[in-house]
């Protein structure tokens, strides 16, 4: 085994690895651990599966057994790693059960941000991180009216766009002044604002939540830092992410936000290697999808002995609300620039530029989306 690649995590970093590899490699040992069922699945496509008509079932691509034999891998669902030994090169189970690998690579993901709320209904909270949480939410959602979700950000946005597309009433809590507020300028995000509250989404911004209590069975109080209080059937967390890193920590391997690698995304430590939602290159942690694939095709190459650095190319992320179309290319706000905004009709054309002129990112919403095309040839690369 001193050969084989051992992954730690069946998501899409873990799973677009492995296909790559596979691409270059048939015969590579590849083992699989999962720390839940190990079916592969879009999970960007949990935000607006309800009114797609997915059912949780259906956003299931294939389970850990049909996953293995497509690629010719062995997958162990419901292993969890617990520890990982660099100098012996082995990672031990929950069971205490090792492993010895040759390679390691860690697709650990990242956990949803939890607030440190008062009140009775806290742990009534819900958050969707996988398609368990899916699932349960889902479920949640049967007989119920009235959904609150905390955060305006882009899982935010596209739940509550998904939610009140589907007949529910929404009401959607943030701290900042505009919905997107890290994404766009804040013309941008008064014009998502308006659309989403034109298609049935109530707004609670530049407030924060307080407590959350639970008045009946399965009715809850959220009351706010500007004295509001809202009554709703489900309360949705998703304020943001933070990636995995404790078996890292634990481990001696470098962690800064996220697990530290290099440009062949290997850590300070010999033959172990992170990408994804866990893992930190050159001070940036993407966790979208594109950044993840292009990370799987640079990966896979090293590991099969083209050692190829990363790059990332203007990456545009497209916000699914269909209520107002979006396509975001985020700049870097540490290089100096301004955004230079154009209202037109039923569109914002935003660009961030420099003194020069040279465009470092663009907002595009509504009718103004049409420009991706033309405008992403212009941009920079986000890792050169």
């Amino acid at each position: 085994m001193r050969n084989s690649v051992v992954i730690v995590g069946s998501g899409l970093a873990g799973y677009g690895v492995a296909r790559e590899i596979r691409k270059l490699n048939s015969e590579l040992p590849i083992e699989m651990f999962s720390a839940d069922h190990g079916g592969f699945y879009s999970k960007p496509m949990l935000s607006n599966a309800l009114s797609t008509g997915k059912n949780p079932d259906s956003i299931l691509n294939g389970d850990a057994a049909k996953m293995a034999s497509q690629l010719k891998i062995s997958i162990r669902p419901f292993c969890r790693v617990t520890l990982i030994d660099q100098e012996k090169h082995t990672i031990t189970l929950s069971d205490g059960e090792k492993i010895i690998y040759g390679r390691l690579v860690l697709a650990l993901g990242a956990d949803q941000v939890r607030l440190p709320l008062s009140g009775s209904g806290v742990e009534g909270i819900l958050t969707v991180n996988d398609l368990d949480d899916y699932k349960k939410f889902r479920s949640a959602l049967v007989g119920r009216a009235r959904v609150c979700i905390i955060g305006a950000g882009l899982i935010g946005c596209e739940f509550a766009n998904d939610l009140v597309a589907s007949g529910y009433q929404v009401d959607v809590i943030d701290m900042g002044a505009r919905p997107l507020g890290r994404l766009l300028p804040p013309e941008g995000g008064a014009f998502i604002q308006k659309k989403l509250e034109e298609a049935g989404v109530f707004f609670h911004l530049s407030t924060t939540t307080q407590a959350i209590d639970q008045i009946q069975q399965e009715r809850f109080r959220l009351t706010l830092a500007n004295g509001e209080s809202i009554e709703s059937d489900i309360v949705l967390s998703a304020v943001g992410l933070n990636p995995r890193t404790q078996l890292a920590v634990a481990a001696g391997i470098q962690v800064n936000r996220g697990i530290v690698v290099n440009r062949l995304l290997r850590t300070y430590c010999d033959d172990i290697y992170a990408l994804g939602d866990c893992a930190e290159v050159e001070g940036k942690v993407l966790p979208f999808v594109m950044p993840i694939t292009h990370a799987a095709k640079a990966l896979a190459a090293t590991l099969t002995g083209n050692p190829t650095q990363l790059h990332y190319p203007a990456m545009p992320v497209i916000v699914k609300t269909p209520s107002c179309p979006t396509i975001v290319s985020p700049p870097d706000f540490g290089i100096k620039g301004k955004w230079n905004v154009e209202i037109e009709g039923d569109g914002v054309r935003a660009l961030y530029q420099n003194d020069e002129g040279n465009i470092l990112g663009y907002a595009l919403l509504g009718t103004a989306t049409k420009e991706k095309n033309n405008l992403t040839p212009q941009l920079p690369a986000v890792l050169s």
